[in-house]
């Protein structure tokens, strides 16, 4: 298994986990509390975690390839999400 976590400075973390959510459950099983979820695309999975001052994302596939894309996938929507403050800083490591 690969993962990758990106920790996003935004002060409405809160607020852009639940837009990911129920945008992607529209289509995807997705799981949804007040500061934490998850998202079960078909070859990853995303844990979203709002903190006060950030968006904490973490990645998980079964490959490197698979998490990468993933990335630009979660990217593209949470700038979309978030435009008044995109582009957002997204700084992945290995996790």
């Amino acid at each position: 298994m690969s993962r990758s976590q990106a920790r996003v400075r935004t002060e409405k973390g809160a607020q852009y986990l639940t837009q990911l959510c129920k945008h992607f459950g529209h289509k995807l099983n997705v799981d949804l509390g007040e500061s934490r979820g998850a998202i079960h695309f078909p070859e990853a999975r995303a844990d979203l975690e709002a903190t006060p001052d950030a968006l904490v994302i973490t990645l998980e596939a079964a490959n490197a390839e698979i998490v990468e894309r993933m990335q630009g996938v979660v990217e593209r929507h949470l700038d979309r999400f978030a435009f008044r403050e995109a582009p957002l800083q997204y700084n992945w490591a290995a996790a």
